[in-house]
């Protein structure tokens, strides 16, 4: 496993979301655990910002998976 060196940013929710106690944010916190476990890896980092998820895993493989699909998806 690698240390990752980035982070994903993803505007997910309204702006008015600002923590992650937020029931959504915690639901999607618990999705983003899931995919980590699948791929026996951790969530390193966690965060919202007006909307905005910032998270990172501690696997570059899956990191880049994950920007992949961003990148395609727009």
């Amino acid at each position: 496993m690698n240390i990752s060196s980035g982070y994903v940013e993803v505007d997910m929710f309204p702006k008015e979301v600002n923590s992650i106690d937020h029931p959504e944010v915690i639901q999607f916190r618990e999705v983003l655990e899931d995919v980590a476990l699948d791929h026996g890896c951790q969530l390193t980092d966690f965060d919202v910002d007006c909307g905005t998820v910032i998270f990172a895993f501690d696997n570059d493989e899956l990191m880049a998976s994950i920007i992949e699909i961003l990148e395609n998806d727009t």
